[in-house]
């Protein structure tokens, strides 16, 4: 049985006079931050207040690059070549490098959001222009990926790779996401959420839609900020773990990367 896991979030996706998130009320449950880069949300005084609640915090930091697609909030499927792939993802992580060294910190992670993820997973060429961003920009991120194209790219890269999942998302049998677009999609029952959180952990597995459990390496829970609960769930979560004897601990930290 893994005894450490990390628990990571996507946060600062509030854009101008519009909040998204409770960035205040999940940040102490966590342990790493996914820190939106202004590309599907977020902006510069947003990415700011992120940072500094994640430092207060002691939560690490990483960049959340996503699809250029701020209207539809970078979960629709866009056709990018691979020079402007590669040029979108790699300002997105220069931006939030900025923030963070002018507060004294230094970058965990990438995690792509959204369908720059989920088209990673199955298109060999977006996940190389992703990774050929983070290598260039600094070989020692970790990348934050469920598998596919990206985790295999990654890991020819050399770079280090945390395999994540999904506390409150469906799974099908191939190992995706079940798509937003079905209403079973998102896991809303905080209890469930925390039961297949600790059996992933221990079993090193995740369950199907079909009740396969697919072996995999855990070493990072995702939690969506945005969905409705979120602070009750990551709290539950976090608990949760702890009362299982699972050490909650950073990537940084965590001896299996």
């Amino acid at each position: 049985m893994r005894e450490t896991i990390d628990i990571n979030c996507d946060m600062g996706e509030s854009f101008g006079v519009y909040h998204l998130g409770d960035d205040a009320g999940i940040m102490p449950f966590i342990t790493s931050a996914n820190v939106a880069c202004g590309f599907h949300a977020g902006d510069p005084q947003v990415m700011q207040r992120t940072v500094a609640l994640a430092k207060t915090h002691g939560v690490a930091v990483g960049a959340h690059p996503s699809f250029p697609d701020l209207v539809g909030f970078g979960r629709r499927n866009m056709t990018l070549t691979y020079e402007e792939a590669y040029a979108d993802v790699l300002y997105q992580i220069g931006s939030l490098y900025g923030v963070a060294k002018s507060q004294g910190l230094s970058l965990q992670h990438v995690k792509p959001h959204g369908q720059l993820n989920n088209m990673a997973v199955t298109d060999a060429q977006l996940a190389q222009a992703i990774v050929d961003a983070i290598w260039a920009f600094d070989p020692s991120l970790i990348v934050i990926a469920y598998g596919g194209e990206l985790m295999r790219a990654a890991e020819a890269r050399g770079l280090r790779v945390a395999h994540e999942v999904y506390a409150d998302r469906e799974y099908l049998d191939n190992g995706q996401l079940v798509p937003r677009s079905y209403s079973h999609a998102v896991i809303h029952d905080v209890e469930r959420i925390v039961a297949r959180a600790v059996q992933m952990v221990k079993d090193q597995a995740i369950p199907t839609v079909s009740g396969q459990h697919l072996p995999v390496q855990v070493d990072t829970i995702c939690v969506h900020g945005d969905t409705p609960g979120a602070r009750s769930i990551a709290q539950a979560l976090r608990e949760g773990l702890e009362d299982a004897k699972i050490m909650v601990r950073t990537l940084a930290t965590t001896a299996a990367l």
